[in-house]
């Protein structure tokens, strides 16, 4: 108990990234121990969502105590009870260290600052397994008042007011998609929650589901009420099985407190979700392809209009959200459009999450509000760059995102501005990136993933997007000339101006972007056959330098047999034999030899 008799709870992350790290079986000792201690009447074990602060992980904090501990592990589960449940101190060597002022932190960590949670908000501090728990959070009151207080009409423009733009990319105005929907001439509507999240590197609706599904099952419902519908969908890939289970149980219970199905909450509304299972292909995150999924067909997309608002599934009207932009639905009810409308810029309001991934400190999940810039996001929340090393690039909006250059770090975040610079907001992937990364490379391997992702419909993108990788893999290995550089450019374009859906309109995007501000990388390997990064292994070349003893460590290493030279003398390297494995120069113990 805590010094007001109630009881305190101990609070262990519950996503993905922590459950591979074994905080089931952490939250499982942790009841355990506190039972043959006699604490479990005192003490109450939860597993709730992603905490966001994955780079440390598995993370649980102790509630009333606002302790937060970092990195735990199943063994320093009988030093937390003894320490800070029978002793009462803190576990300084679980505490959070910052590593650019060494400074503990037991609460209010530099990671939080300057995110404002809102399609967050519950992930971490509540149990998503338990109804009872979000209910005790507000939840379903928002679906009450949309019911009882207001109309369908009221509840959109509440959302147009508002100002919510969808969080999966495009960043289409919300309460207008809901508008176009409920106008549309046909008895039966539909909802579809978008969850085929695919962007390499993104966790944000994966997090939302496994934290908190019933925001997004309330959000749904009250997106039913307002455009006349019945059914929802929910199309989420097979690869997320714990966000799958958690949805499941969250329906299951939904259906239970008489919060789906008939008459829900005594009114006249009927609606219901049914749960679809993507096979993980990049594209069936457009709208258009996913509800041919849904249906049976082939995920490819149509040519709009007529847009799914008007003919969607089956034929039938039919509202395509993602998950984090239903997210931020019931707070817009019940705490209003002005308040909403409040944060973040003139044309993109409300906040943004971000999975941030990379070589920065803090890799995580964060949540800022709109206009946030770069710098703020990679160098206060994510604590700046790993190894104290340069900040050299930032991609935005995965694998459809541009490359964004040191000279633009105080860009705001929202969807214009990012445009402006050669990116796009995407659905919050952010992978930073160092010295050590080939921006030559990285364009290339945005384009490998394009190119397996694209569905081949048209021509543009099945054959354009296979030729600009083929062009890149030439210029990554010493092949490539100056007017590659122009063929680049010119089909990149083309490929923007006559793709069919915005996978083959946006895969130009790395290329463009790098092409712009990186140009220098490009020319190196180019004329000089030479990587600055040290990455492209083509052009890469060893050489051993006279600091060289002769111990031979490299010689016996070496995979090729391409060094020689006696005991004790300098050794040679074969540059036409060698495999360019690193092998050498790893094993070397006295540094003498070079990459170049």
């Amino acid at each position: 108990m805590d010094a007001q008799g109630k009881p305190r709870h101990i609070m262990v992350c519950g996503g993905t990234g922590c459950h591979a790290s074994d905080s089931p079986e952490i939250a499982k000792l942790l009841k355990e121990e506190l039972d043959r201690r006699g604490l479990s009447d005192q003490v109450e074990v939860l597993q709730t969502g992603c905490f966001g602060f994955c780079e440390k992980g598995p993370i649980l904090e102790i509630h009333p105590d606002n302790t937060l501990y970092v990195e735990v592990s199943t063994s320093d589960v009988a030093d937390i009870v003894e320490e800070h449940f029978v002793q009462g101190k803190q576990l300084e060597r679980l505490l959070y260290i910052d590593p650019n002022t060494e400074q503990r932190f037991a609460s209010d960590l530099p990671f939080y600052h300057n995110q404002l949670r809102i399609a967050l908000r519950n992930c971490s501090y509540i149990a998503p397994e338990n109804i009872r728990e979000y209910i005790a959070a507000d939840g379903y009151q928002a679906l009450a008042k949309v019911l009882f207080k207001m109309t369908p009409d009221s509840v959109i423009e509440e959302i147009k007011k508002s100002g919510l733009r969808g969080r999966g990319g495009g960043g289409f105005p919300t309460g207008v998609k809901w508008e176009l929907t409920r106008q549309g001439e046909a008895k039966q509507r539909y909802i579809i929650c978008n969850a085929d999240e695919g962007d390499p590197g993104a966790f944000m609706d994966r997090s939302i589901l496994e934290g908190d599904p019933h925001s997004v099952l309330e959000a749904m419902l009250i997106a039913g009420s307002a455009i006349g519908s019945t059914h929802g969908f929910i199309y989420i890939r097979a690869e997320y099985p714990l966000a799958i289970h958690r949805l499941e149980i969250a329906i299951t219970q939904a259906r239970e407190y008489g919060l789906l199905g008939e008459r829900i909450l005594g009114s006249d509304f009927c609606f219901d979700v049914e749960i679809k299972y993507g096979a993980g292909a990049f594209v069936c995150g457009e709208e258009t392809a996913l509800i041919h999924s849904i249906e049976g067909a082939r995920g490819e997309p149509s040519v709009k209009p007529p847009f799914p608002a008007q003919e969607g599934l089956w034929g039938k009207p039919t509202c395509v959200n993602n998950v984090e932009t239903f997210a931020n639905i019931t707070s817009i009810i019940l705490r209003g459009a002005d308040w909403f409308s409040n944060i973040g810029t003139e044309k993109s309001k409300g906040t943004k999450v971000f999975a941030l991934a990379g070589k920065v400190n803090n890799v995580g999940l964060v949540e800022v509000p709109m206009g946030t810039t770069l710098r703020q996001i990679i160098f206060e929340i994510g604590g700046g760059i790993k190894h104290h090393k340069t900040f050299k690039a930032a991609q935005t909006g995965g694998p459809s995102g541009g490359c964004i250059p040191t000279k633009y770090l105080d860009t705001p975040i929202d969807y214009e501005s990012l445009i402006s610079i050669g990116s796009m907001m995407g659905s919050g992937g952010l992978i930073v990136m160092d010295d050590s990364d080939c921006m030559v490379n990285i364009a290339k391997f945005f384009l490998e993933f394009t190119v397996d992702e694209s569905c081949g419909r048209c021509t543009a993108c099945r054959v354009g997007t296979k030729r600009l990788h083929e062009t890149l893999t030439k210029i990554t290995e010493g092949k490539g000339t100056l007017d590659d550089l122009d063929s680049l450019e010119k089909l990149s374009k083309i490929i923007k101006d006559t793709s069919l859906c915005g996978l083959g309109q946006s895969a130009p995007n790395p290329i463009l972007s790098t092409l712009e501000y990186f140009r220098d990388e490009y020319l190196a390997h180019i004329v000089d056959k030479s990587c600055p990064a040290g990455v492209c292994k083509s052009l890469l070349k060893y050489k051993i330098t006279d600091k060289c003893k002769g111990c031979t460590l490299c010689t016996k290493h070496c995979p090729a047999n391409c060094i020689s030279g006696s005991v004790k003398e300098p050794h040679v390297i074969d540059e036409e034999r060698c495999l360019k494995c690193g092998a050498c120069m790893e094993k070397c113990r006295f540094g003498a030899i070079i990459r170049h």
